[in-house]
């Protein structure tokens, strides 16, 4: 049996994650001790007692969900599981890099930090889940205009829209004029995964330029072009551009079901990666990592 594990992105995040692993092994402690230093910020406190306000500033949620995602995965290593491929949604993929040992767990956490500032510095707009509409109609709802673009493509008939905040409203009304069966607004603090993002990305870059990359053990599905990647020279320009470029999970799922994954683990709180593959196929066993620790 084949597996893949996936790292959860922002959004997943929740009061009391991690807790149960942290209590019981004195290595997570350890590891929640490192974060908190990388990042200058009390990591524990935040993911065990919130409040839930705090923990979902981008800031905030970003380093906390790396920790406690690559410390279900250390948990999962400690008892003898392996992947044969790894990948993570939007911030998921840090903790992806650090599972294939591309990235040191120290560096990860002050990468996702500084992304979070920078992310949440971008500011300026938002972004809608468009639903039960195909790709094409949702890039049609987007057309014409510099200011709003596909961000999120998530699973068939889902898919994210980002922008400035007038013209997600716009081409919100065009997607649901095309069929859309419902658009749900997000409750983010900015424009994610847009054009509006370059300046962000731009300066993600001078902070990845300070940190060291390493050829992946395993393959690394990556967002922004679904594919297979493993020499140390990608991830960094990959990184880069995530910030600023859709994130294209579909395909990620598309490359692994070819590669013949028939279970995923999420790696992390939550399951919606789990669900974002039973739309794709359901034939593909799902489970979260807590239910195998």
């Amino acid at each position: 049996m084949k597996s893949a594990w996936l790292f959860p992105g922002q959004g997943s995040q929740q009061v009391g994650m991690g807790q149960a692993l942290y209590d019981a092994d004195a290595g997570v402690r350890d590891l929640f001790a490192e974060a908190a230093e990388r990042s200058g910020i009390d990591i524990a406190r935040l993911c065990f007692a919130g409040p839930a306000e705090e923990l979902q500033r981008t800031e905030h949620a970003q380093p906390c969900l790396l920790t406690v995602s690559v410390a279900y995965a250390r948990a999962l290593v400690a008892r003898g599981l392996t992947p044969e491929y790894v990948a993570g949604h939007s911030l998921g993929e840090y903790s992806a890099l650090v599972q294939a040992g591309v990235l040191a767990f120290g560096d990860a956490v002050y990468a996702v930090r500084r992304r979070g500032e920078l992310m949440a510095a971008a500011g300026g707009g938002t972004m809608a889940a468009v639903l039960g509409l195909d790709d094409a109609l949702v890039e049609e709802a987007c057309a014409g205009r510099d200011d709003v673009v596909p961000a999120n493509y998530n699973a068939p008939g889902q898919v994210v829209i980002s922008g400035t905040a007038e013209a997600v409203a716009v081409a919100s009304e065009r997607a649901r004029a095309l069929g859309a069966s419902r658009v749900v607004p997000l409750k983010v603090s900015g424009p994610f995964h847009s054009p509006l993002m370059r300046t962000a990305a731009s300066e993600l870059a001078g902070v990845l330029g300070n940190l060291v990359f390493r050829e992946a053990r395993v393959p690394v599905i990556c967002n922004v072009d679904g594919a297979v990647h493993r020499a140390a020279a990608d991830f960094p320009t990959l990184l880069v551009r995530q910030v600023a470029e859709p994130v294209r999970w579909s395909a990620v799922m598309r490359c692994l079901l070819a590669a013949g994954i028939s279970r995923c683990v999420e790696v992390g709180p939550g399951r919606v990666l789990s669900g974002l593959m039973r739309q794709m196929d359901r034939s593909v066993e799902t489970v979260n990592a807590a239910a195998m620790l």
